[in-house]
């Protein structure tokens, strides 16, 4: 089972390293389901961190919709992640027809190189989620897909989230359920679901609250509650 933890500052990163998560996506922004993290934030986690990080590449919230610039300011950010040192990184790109941009994608790739790559919740705004799936299995770059299923809360899609991991079995690409997780709720989430691998944003803080830091005892906590599970 593979634990990731959203990571928004270094006492994130750090309190991620104590806890034993497997890995950190590290972006900015919580509150806006994270934005690219300054040069420095991402820098510097590399630098404390002894476990695998993925940055976040999302130059704006407004959409997952990118123009000509927006694209060529995310490879920007992609080549600099990458000389930095990072393990992977995180995106995704849809059309206005709320289909997978295979063209914003691949130009993507192609910047990421040999980084590891999650696509992210973009996928849950796809208007047909098995020609989304369809479109990402082509890509073996490709290797975790990030996704609740279709709405805000990964707890109330946990059939879409079965199916999805079912089909992406022996394949190339690991479904990560992630949003609304919970750390009392995982032992139940994963004998529903059955998936190899967990992303959590306030489950595993303090109070549960986005403004406060990452607990690493909760991260534990999650260990405990999934034991003989998986």
């Amino acid at each position: 089972m593979l634990i990731e933890v959203i990571g928004v500052s270094l006492d994130d990163v750090i309190q991620a390293n104590a806890g034993e998560a497997d890995r950190i996506e590290l972006c900015q922004s919580i509150v806006e389901d994270g934005l690219t993290p300054s040069y420095g934030l991402i820098k510097s986690a590399l630098h404390i961190s002894t476990i695998p990080i993925h940055v976040m590449v999302r130059p704006h919230n407004k959409s997952f919709i990118y123009s000509e610039h927006d694209v060529k300011q995310m490879v920007e950010d992609i080549n600099m992640i990458r000389q930095l040192g990072a393990d992977g990184v995180v995106f995704g790109a849809l059309t206005t027809e709320g289909e997978i941009d295979e063209v914003v994608l691949e130009k993507l790739l192609e910047a990421a190189g040999s980084l590891d790559v999650t696509f992210h919740r973009a996928f849950d705004l796809v208007e047909d989620q098995q020609q989304a799936l369809d479109n990402l299995l082509q890509y073996e770059k490709i290797t975790t897909l990030l996704t609740s299923g279709g709405g805000r809360s990964a707890l109330d899609y946990t059939n879409t989230l079965a199916n999805l991991i079912e089909r992406t079995k022996d394949t190339h690409l690991t479904i990560m359920p992630g949003g609304g997780l919970r750390v009392e709720d995982a032992g139940a989430f994963q004998e529903k679901t059955q998936a190899n691998a967990l992303h959590f944003g306030s489950g595993v803080r303090i109070d549960s609250d986005y403004e406060e830091a990452v607990s690493a005892s909760q991260i534990k906590r999650v260990r405990t509650e999934i034991a003989g599970i998986v």
